[in-house]
């Protein structure tokens, strides 16, 4: 289902082939016969970047100029030199770095135990997803972009046909609002996720805030259960300095099979003192005022949990102790023109060369494009089609060949509500 195909026939907008954009090579990974090694480029994680904020004051200067507090940032056109060398859509993929706790939520015992440990995952993903101690923003995915990759659980080849690993896909659905739609699964653990994310960006004077409105839905093929989810707001702190990121806001993780709940809060940091990154989590059962679970600690280290009718504590998760599983990804030259390594190439090239102004033409080129494509269409009279993912009226988006339309029915029959008293109460 997630094979990859260099022949489709719907490239997407704006990627079209720009080699002779290609920047000056600085200390850039060159294959064997001498062409630069785009897969190694995407594979360096290593922080480089085009210099601080302070050391491009004009241009922030100049950038802030142009806004008001307030206003909608989606149609600002951003500097070269605070991008990150990957599409928003790696991004989320990024996110399941750890698909063992992923997995895990299906050989949990009991309804308890499985809401713990989605919030495990759930918690633990965000500082998978990050991949750089400064705030740097990923680069806007083209309408119709498609990321795919996939993490092999026991350490399987790549090209191993085996349905022991986590599949990912992502697609652009929508460049007008900007919004992203997501999937993952694993098919021997019948366990699916699908998502979709609509970015709305604000200034917010010394900072910028990114409000992600959408939602998530964890599915338990054997159980019956859906867990759903939602997303906290972003923040860009210090951002004529050394930006950093900081995520805020009410976060609810509900299963209605069960009738348990997770509300979570993303703490902002005060402006006098306090910790940055702070995170609570109280799960509650039913119409239990009482939780039976508590966590808190931050995201980007350590949290603690306590199972309260009980009283034992136990660490929820430690990121020193979590070790990022690699993705596996099709090599660039085997992409589609629309799959997001081979459309932003030559930008995460000239970023890697610290090359600001090939960035900026690459960046331009890819944008162009897109531009002519749409102008293209409308003289046309031809109307956008997704490829992979359909609208759902106002539940956003859903991917089209979920797993759980192409298995069998739950093995076993769901827990609902009523057998919630056969819980472990740890």
């Amino acid at each position: 289902m997630f094979c990859y195909s260099a022949s489709r026939n719907c490239p997407a907008e704006g990627a079209a082939e720009q080699d002779s954009a290609q920047p000056a090579a600085v200390d850039l990974p060159r294959t064997r016969d001498g062409e630069i090694d785009y897969d190694a480029l995407y594979e360096d994680e290593s922080d480089s970047d085009l210099g601080s904020m302070e050391n491009h004051g004009s241009v922030v200067t100049h950038l802030l100029s142009q806004v008001k507090i307030g206003m909608d940032l989606t149609k600002v056109v951003l500097p070269t030199f605070i991008l990150e060398r990957r599409s928003l859509l790696e991004m989320y993929a990024d996110s399941f770095a750890h698909p063992d706790q992923f997995v895990k939520i299906v050989d949990q015992p009991t309804p308890r135990d499985r809401m713990v440990q989605v919030v495990r995952w759930y918690l633990s993903s965000y500082h998978a997803g990050r991949k750089s101690q400064v705030g740097k923003k990923p680069y806007n995915p083209i309408l119709g972009e498609v990321f795919r990759c996939h993490w092999d659980m026991d350490g399987m080849p790549e090209n191993n046909a085996n349905n022991d690993k986590l599949s990912f896909v992502a697609e652009q659905v929508s460049h007008h609002p900007p919004i992203s739609a997501f999937y993952a699964e694993h098919v021997n653990k019948r366990i699916q996720f699908e998502a979709w994310v609509w970015t709305k960006s604000k200034f917010l004077g010394l900072s910028v805030g990114v409000h992600n409105i959408g939602k998530g839905t964890v599915t338990l093929l054997d159980t019956g259960e859906e867990y759903t989810l939602t997303f906290p707001n972003g923040y860009g702190r210090s951002i004529l300095t050394v930006p950093w990121i900081e995520l805020g806001g009410s976060v609810v993780i509900e299963c209605v099979q069960t009738g348990h709940k997770a509300n979570i809060e993303f703490l902002t940091k005060p402006f006098y003192g306090g910790k940055k990154h702070r995170v609570t989590c109280e799960v509650f059962a039913g119409a239990d005022k009482k939780p039976y679970y508590t966590a808190q600690g931050e995201w980007n280290t350590r949290m603690d949990g306590r199972w309260t009718e009980t009283g034992r504590s136990e660490v929820l998760f430690e990121v020193s102790n979590m070790k990022p599983r690699r993705k596996r990804v099709a090599p660039v030259s085997r992409q589609a023109a629309h799959e997001s390594r081979r459309v932003w190439r030559h930008v995460t090239c000239a970023l890697r060369a610290a090359d600001c102004d090939a960035a900026t033409r690459a960046k331009r080129s890819v944008e162009q494009h897109q531009r002519d494509a749409l102008k293209q269409r409308e003289a046309n009279g031809e109307k956008w089609l997704t490829q992979l993912f359909s609208p759902k009226g106002e539940e956003g988006w859903e991917y089209n060949t979920p797993l759980k339309k192409r298995v069998s029915a739950p093995k076993t029959t769901p827990q609902h509500k009523s057998t919630d008293n056969a819980d472990s109460t740890r």
